[in-house]
């Protein structure tokens, strides 16, 4: 895509997400149509200007680019598809001529056959999963991490550009998933490591905030500490400090934590921290927390404390 904010497209999805990632596009000036499965979600982008369809095939219809945002790879599969009651995928309701992205994470097993079947009818497709959260999709600051061709990704950048800050080519189709799985299995660990840490500070008398400090100064600093503190009061912009209104829910981190046991299991590889930080949130999310933010696993250490 070499039109920039020319090119029309239609946007799939419009979750915590989904919805400002649409709005960016509607400032940079794309005419975008929007379609979702709650037509609640789409009212408030029609009044920014956003073209509202009543259908899938409506908002496919007649555009440049198709993005997607959407829970889990079985609705990715089905969406582009097709479903098994008859329901027409993307790839068969688009022309030749229009480029497909998906935004979601899910498996990179999803995304190979997404663009095998894609290829098969002349389209280029690329799977392009997304860091930064809600607070990055409003501020227009996310990170792409692209899976595909080349070409895919040269024209994933003109579009993405105006959703994110850093576009990343993490190499064939599927990689772009895998990379981000890479990712969120980290963030996991370290986020338990640090409402670990805390939680043991505060328990023994220190300050919240004094500890943070200095091990942001120290060999434990790390992105939690800096951006994001799960101690409620310390950092004034972080979930912890507004009842952990996500943000990033504790259940789509058990769902991405799960994403990485699903391919260490396939390529062997020994993940037992990212098996930790899982039941953490396993045991967590049971306690009614699942839609509060991820962050707020350090409220899991204090309740434990006093349960013991």
């Amino acid at each position: 895509m070499n039109q920039g904010s020319k090119s029309k497209v239609a946007f799939i999805g419009l979750g915590n997400m989904g919805a400002p990632m649409v709005g960016n596009l509607l400032k940079a000036g794309v005419t975008v149509n929007v379609f979702d499965l709650l037509p609640q979600l789409a009212e408030p982008l029609g009044k920014l200007g956003a073209n509202v369809s009543l259908s899938l095939q409506e908002a496919v219809t007649d555009v440049d680019i198709v993005i997607t945002m959407l829970p889990a790879g079985e609705h990715v599969r089905a969406v582009y598809l097709g479903d098994h009651n008859g329901g027409k995928g993307i790839i068969n309701l688009v022309s030749e001529q229009t480029f497909l992205i998906d935004s979601s994470t899910i498996d990179p097993d999803s995304a190979r056959l997404v663009a095998s079947e894609a290829h098969k009818k002349g389209l280029e497709f690329v799977d392009a999963p997304v860091s930064g959260g809600v607070a990055g999709a409003k501020a227009g600051t996310l990170t792409f991490i692209v899976g595909g061709t080349e070409s895919g990704f040269q024209m994933a950048e003109s579009a993405l550009c105006h959703m994110g800050k850093n576009i990343f080519h993490a190499g064939k189709a599927g990689d772009g998933q895998m990379a981000k799985i890479c990712n969120n299995l980290l963030l996991g660990v370290v986020m338990s490591g640090t409402c670990e840490a805390l939680s043991l500070g505060v328990d023994n008398g220190l300050n919240p905030e004094v500890l943070s400090n200095i091990m942001l100064q120290s060999s434990g600093r790390n992105w939690v500490l800096e951006l994001y503190n799960p101690c409620p009061g310390v950092m004034e912009h972080a979930p912890a400090s507004h009842q952990y209104a996500p943000g990033f829910m504790c259940k789509l981190m058990s769902k991405d934590l799960g994403l990485g046991l699903e391919v260490a299991a396939n390529s062997q590889s020994s993940v037992p921290m990212g098996s930790l930080a899982r039941n953490l949130y396993a045991f967590h999310n049971r306690n009614g927390n699942a839609e509060l933010d991820f962050s707020s696993l350090f409220e899991y250490f204090s309740v434990s404390k006093r349960e013991t």
